[in-house]
């Protein structure tokens, strides 16, 4: 495979994984009700966290690590490392 196959495979691979990150992210912001969640640091200061932002970002983290993995795993093929697979 060319250079420039595996740069449009890996823009595609990228692409799709946050494609899917948004979709899940923005379904789970909208099955997960506004009015439940956890609090944390309990007492008069609490901050409430509620389960759909905590379930956007978690999907949103989820994505940047996948696309992280993908450039890293990119690099080291590059740089001559053929050993993983």
């Amino acid at each position: 495979m060319t250079i420039l196959g595996q740069t449009v495979q890996l823009a595609f691979r990228i692409a799709f994984v946050w494609a899917a990150g948004f979709v899940l992210a923005v379904a789970v912001r909208a099955l997960l009700p506004d009015k439940m969640g956890v609090n944390l640091f309990g007492g008069p200061n609490s901050l409430f966290v509620p389960f759909n932002r905590l379930g956007f970002w978690t999907c949103m983290l989820a994505a940047l690590t996948v696309t992280g993995m993908v450039v890293i795993h990119a690099m080291l093929v590059d740089f001559g490392w053929r050993s993983i697979r």
